[in-house]
């Protein structure tokens, strides 16, 4: 069975001959540092290319992937060499977000946002002004999606661009006003997503007419759990934001057959079932920290494909080898039986993840993972 075929399986609720296996996404994937150390540990020498600025995301190498029996491959929509010499302090995206560059406590690099462009706009500058950005480059996106399908075509392709709605306002609102104004002032908030919606649209009605057939997952997302709960009222979910998802993904699902990859950070129970109702298909990282897996797949595990659910909290950094072995197994026993489930960390492999314990992940994945 290859990989195409076990994702399938997966994806529809089948067993397959075993687990499938994540890694690469821009909320599934691993950071530059990360990569650095397990390239050295595994004595690979190859260039090393970003595909995300903010996170320091790097390419997994080629391979990594065969070595680890990783079952998708992705479309990366922003992907350049890595060039230590010209990295900037400062950068500013095409929505104008200002981000600076900050050490973080394992030496790695990360982008967090100082500046918001629309914080101090009133709703009436925001329908004046021009603020929302051309659409990324189409015919690139189109050009690197056929070559990623020619080139894996025992692969499950994902196009790794996240379609954010609530998550991208508060990058251009700012989180603490965005979070007032929900209460207080919806009207700039629903504004400005629809804004962020019609743009992600655009985007859709250009790309997914030429790559319908080639592309398996689209993902989405919007972090709605922290730690201990929801990030926001239940209710106002309701009543702002879940509209907004369900236009988009009905959008997308009218112009493509995808399956719909979610994801949100945290404590996301609450949200679980008004998720199902958007349309989606897939949730991932499934945070262990602050979910219970066996919870999940009880109650949703006919609606939902859990992608994830390998600590990245405590195990993974923290822990050794044995440890990440037993939680490999933790996991599969919980979340693997009947189909729906593919592994990879929660979130992305950090910078203070030895490499050992992600070979470790990998490997006792593929052999403790067979049905």
């Amino acid at each position: 069975m290859n990989s195409a075929e076990r994702m399938e399986k997966a994806l529809n609720h089948q067993e397959p001959d075993r687990v499938p296996l994540d890694l690469g996404g821009i909320v599934s994937g691993i950071t530059l540092k990360a990569h650095l150390n397990l390239k050295e540990y595994l004595g690979i020498e190859e260039k090393d290319y970003i595909i995300d600025k903010t996170q320091q995301l790097a390419k997994p190498s080629n391979r990594i992937l065969e070595e680890f029996g990783i079952d998708t491959r992705y479309v990366f929509i922003n992907c350049e060499e890595h060039q230590p010499d010209k990295q900037e302090e400062y950068f500013i995206d095409e929505w104008q977000v200002k981000r600076k560059r900050s050490e973080n406590y394992a030496g790695g690099v990360y982008y967090d946002i100082v500046a918001s462009p629309l914080e101090d706009k009133t709703l009436a500058d925001l329908k004046k002004e021009d603020w929302v950005p051309a659409v990324a480059d189409v015919e690139s996106v189109i050009n690197k999606t056929k070559k990623v399908a020619q080139e894996n075509e025992d692969k499950t392709i994902i196009l790794n661009y996240m379609g954010a709605t609530f998550e991208h306002a508060w990058y251009l609102r700012g989180f603490e006003k965005l979070l007032m104004e929900l209460h207080q002032d919806p009207d700039v908030i629903n504004y400005i997503i629809d804004k962020i919606v019609d743009h992600r649209k655009s985007f859709y009605n250009q790309v997914l007419p030429q790559i319908d057939p080639l592309v398996d997952i689209l993902m989405v997302g919007d972090d709605l759990g922290t730690q201990i709960g929801p990030l926001i009222s239940p209710d106002i979910y309701r009543k702002l934001i879940k509209p907004k998802q369900i236009d988009l993904y009905k959008h997308i699902k009218d112009k493509a057959d995808v399956k719909l990859f979610y994801h949100t950070c945290g404590d996301c129970l609450e949200f679980v079932p008004d998720l199902i109702e958007a349309g989606i298909d897939i949730l991932n990282p499934i945070q262990v920290s602050s979910l219970d897996p066996q919870q999940l797949k009880k109650e949703f595990g006919k609606d939902l494909v859990f992608w994830g659910g390998i600590d990245t909290h405590e195990v993974l950094p923290f822990g050794n080898t044995e440890d990440v072995e037993e939680e490999v197994k933790k996991r599969i026993d919980q979340l693997a039986p009947g189909g729906g489930f593919v592994l990879n960390s929660v979130h992305n492999i950090q910078a203070d993840v030895p490499p050992e314990n992600v070979v470790a992940m990998f490997k006792t994945a593929l052999e403790y993972g067979k049905y």
